[in-house]
């Protein structure tokens, strides 16, 4: 059986599906692998690398996808590379479903067996394929370091002889996996840490980390059946919006974290919030690619609202992209393991298995 991957456009993604420590585990598997020439180059791979390891590089990438069994990237092809795309192949990536709907309807209409990664369910089995958490936790991480960089004061308290320096406040909205490792970032670099959600079950998990979990009076517990927040009532909404006016006043930074997946992210810092922060403050917006969680959001752009700075980048993760990779490429891995027949060599498409059935596009 052969997999194959071929170069993302860098514009808009650096990382890779298929590193060389991954590639010689799908060769142990028994599987080909073929990739395109200087695939893994600008993160310093070298062709080379991958060939000693039994890989195959070509120049063409239409010869490396009309033969291939198993096609894994990070995002769909573009039109062209995906016209050629033949029925029964296997096409595994983050597809984004409900912005892409109509191409990947096109897919699933030629036959292709569609997996999107990031429909994952969230059962034990399926954690080391879980590339929304391990993508998610470099990315909080990053938009710590990212806003850190861009404040122009020290982040610990310092004591010195000429006097003391406060230590920088944080609030991060959003206490999913990106939000709970912002949280523990900030706290190893010195900073005081709020946190606020809207599922009650990230109380323990921030309180843990050493942040203060600030909690919306009457507090409804607002979590899907998979872990993930759902909208609130416009009741829940008004009493977290009193204080989060309250709360941003005296902030110094906040990382925003808060998505609603397939919709539209939710507007939390608005207008007269961002007018009460202190000049000179950072707003970092992790949602930025689905709208934004502030008023002023743009993607790409360092918007400056009365001193303070929002910031958002369509691909944070380009910013780290071999770490990226090194975990991307693990989870898929992972889920592949899970959908080939090794007796068989080749894939099983097997609906009883709720990790198949729910990544499938049907």
């Amino acid at each position: 059986m052969k997999i194959a991957s071929i170069l993302e456009n860098q514009k808009i993604e650096k990382r890779i599906a298929v590193t060389p420590e991954i590639a010689k585990k799908y060769i142990s598997l028994g599987l080909e692998v073929s990739l395109s020439e200087n695939y893994g180059s600008h993160l310093g791979i070298k062709d080379h690398e991958y060939k000693d390891l039994g890989v195959s590089i070509f120049k063409d990438e239409k010869e490396i996808i009309t033969n291939a069994d198993v096609i894994v990237q990070l995002g769909l092809l573009n039109d062209d590379k995906s016209s050629l795309l033949k029925e029964y192949q296997t096409f595994i990536g983050v597809l984004n479903p409900y912005d892409n709907k109509d191409r990947i309807s096109n897919l699933v209409k030629k036959k292709i067996n569609t997996f999107s990664l990031e429909l994952l369910p969230r059962i034990t089995r399926a954690q080391s394929m879980d590339i929304l958490s391990s993508q998610a936790n470099l990315a909080g991480y990053k938009a710590v370091v990212e806003s850190f960089a861009n404040f122009e004061k020290a982040i610990p308290m310092m004591m010195t002889a000429a006097g003391t320096i406060p230590a920088a406040k944080v609030l991060i909205v959003g206490a999913g996996v990106a939000g709970l490792q912002a949280i523990a970032t900030a706290k190893r670099m010195g900073a005081i840490v709020f946190a606020t959600d809207v599922r009650m079950a990230s109380k323990e998990q921030v309180e843990s980390l050493g942040g203060k979990f600030l909690t919306v009076e009457g507090s409804e517990n607002l979590e899907t059946e998979g872990g993930y927040a759902k909208e609130a009532s416009d009741d829940f909404k008004k009493k977290q919006e009193d204080l989060l006016s309250e709360t941003l006043k005296k902030i110094d930074i906040v990382i925003c974290t808060a998505l609603i997946p397939g919709k539209k992210a939710p507007i939390i810092i608005k207008e007269d919030m961002i007018k009460n922060m202190k000049s000179g403050s950072i707003i970092y917006d992790l949602a930025a690619i689905q709208g934004g969680n502030t008023a002023h959001t743009k993607v790409d752009e360092v918007v400056d609202r009365n001193g303070v700075k929002i910031m958002g980048e369509s691909n944070i993760l380009n910013k780290l992209p071999t770490s990226a990779s090194n975990l991307y490429a693990k989870n898929v891995f992972n889920f592949i393991s899970n959908l080939y027949d090794k007796e068989n060599k080749k894939i099983n498409i097997n609906l009883d298995d709720e990790i198949i059935e729910k990544t499938l596009i049907k």
